[in-house]
């Protein structure tokens, strides 16, 4: 008897293989062969749903996309509805930081994608397109604000500090708290 799969779930079955392995060992120990041990299936099986290793990172780019997405809107639906700019931003944004271990893991493993994104041009007109659609949301809300500057300008240093932010709690330069407070203070600064 035939075993019906779900498509879609095996995808993000693999999907989430190499997000484990990009948040331990980094994207370099992600070969096929690898990614199919890692997520418990046949390297037949992921060549079958990715036929080259450049599929399988553009699909798990979009993959941690859809990851970072549902943490921000989960932070935004807890801030109640409707949420202003202001915290419509912090709990966006803060989403965004390494502050648990989902969090960290993602962060982690989307960290390695934008990595590689600099040196493999394939990569990087993915990966800039999700940083775009980002910026473009932060400064559309920072226009909502109606705060003092550009909003373009106020998402581009909202975002490059998220980054700086992320990099350091990675490190252990910072604690997830210790960033959420430093975002806080930027905002506040920002909605003056």
């Amino acid at each position: 008897m035939p075993t019906n799969v779900n498509h879609e779930e095996r995808r993000h079955q693999i999907a989430e293989a190499v997000v484990r392995i990009a948040a331990s060992r980094g994207l370099q120990a992600a070969s096929m062969r690898e990614v199919a041990a890692e997520a418990g299936v046949s390297l037949r099986l992921v060549q079958y749903y990715f036929h080259t290793k450049q599929e399988l990172l553009s699909s798990v780019l979009a993959y941690l996309g859809e990851q970072l997405g549902r943490r921000m809107t989960r932070a935004v639906a807890a801030h109640g509805e409707p949420a202003s700019p202001r915290t419509f931003l912090y709990a966006a944004l803060t989403a965004l930081l390494p502050t648990d271990e989902e969090s960290r893991r993602i962060v982690l493993a989307y960290t390695a994608h934008f990595t590689l994104a600099l040196t493999d041009s394939d990569q990087a007109a993915a990966g800039l397109s999700y940083a775009n659609a980002l910026r473009d949301l932060v400064a559309q809300r920072f226009g909502q604000a109606e705060v003092s500057g550009h909003p373009g300008a106020k998402a581009a240093v909202a975002l490059a500090l998220v980054s700086g932010l992320q990099l350091s709690v990675l490190a252990g330069q910072y604690t997830g708290e210790e960033a959420v407070a430093l975002l806080t203070a930027h905002l506040d600064e920002a909605f003056r």
